[in-house]
């Protein structure tokens, strides 16, 4: 995955790079809302003089690389919660997850990126937030799961994984694994340090068990047909 740097001017309209200091405290992850772009075209969305919005972000990623857009020491406008000294806006870092192409590719980029950063910080995956923490919404819209937010939880598990391995280095690699399931293809399976990882939700619903996620508790229970009717009796 190739990382590159492409600031935004503090020129730019609607005040979407503001140049206010930032030590940033958490990492808020983001979907675009849009099916269709690229971390390219997002990044030029930014400087787009039909683009009207303030809003603005940090990094965006997609299959293919990951752009810089706003420096990590300064705010950008993403969390919508308003311009607060403690409001997400003014202390998280925000990452924009396209929804393009391979999908699956991206997120295990997205993984990697941030557990790199949090790595690189001291910190752990309790640093990570969601759009919906800061402001109520439906973001990153794809992990949501109508509520139950079972992506979002994959997603921390995923970063918690990579972040267990010794190093994360060029000398670490994080692959892509195939993986079947009664001889059906999964999605989302990730190769670290010799262990293959797959999202929880996608092995359970290919062998037809029930997921649940206690948030309180943060802990994710796979219930099969068996065990169900057994428990019935």
């Amino acid at each position: 995955m190739n990382y590159r740097k492409d600031y935004i001017p503090k020129t730019t309209a609607c005040n979407r790079r503001p140049g206010l200091a930032m030590t940033a405290q958490t990492i808020t992850i983001h979907n675009t809302g849009n099916p269709s772009s690229s971390a390219a075209g997002e990044r030029a969305w930014l400087a787009n003089g039909s683009n009207t919005r303030q809003a603005s972000f940090h990094i965006v990623i997609d299959s293919a690389e990951a752009i810089e857009a706003i420096p990590l020491n300064e705010c950008a406008w993403h969390a919508g919660d308003g311009s607060g000294l403690r409001s997400g806006n003014r202390t998280s870092i925000g990452v924009e997850i396209c929804e393009s192409g391979d999908y699956a590719k991206t997120l295990d980029n997205a993984a990697t990126l941030v557990a790199g950063m949090l790595k690189e910080r001291g910190w752990g995956v309790d640093r990570l937030r969601r759009h919906y923490d800061w402001s109520g919404k439906v973001c990153p819209r794809l992990m949501y799961d109508g509520g139950k937010w079972t992506g979002w939880a994959e997603f921390k598990a995923k970063v918690d994984a990579i972040l267990n391995v010794k190093e994360i280095d060029d000398d670490v690699k994080v692959d892509k694994a195939n993986v079947k399931i009664n001889g059906v293809k999964s999605k989302g399976g990730v190769l670290i340090d010799g262990t293959v990882y797959v999202p929880l939700r996608e092995v359970a619903d290919k062998l037809g068990a029930a997921i649940a996620w206690d948030n309180v508790s943060k802990t994710a229970s796979v219930t099969t047909i068996k065990a169900k009717a057994k428990g019935a009796k």
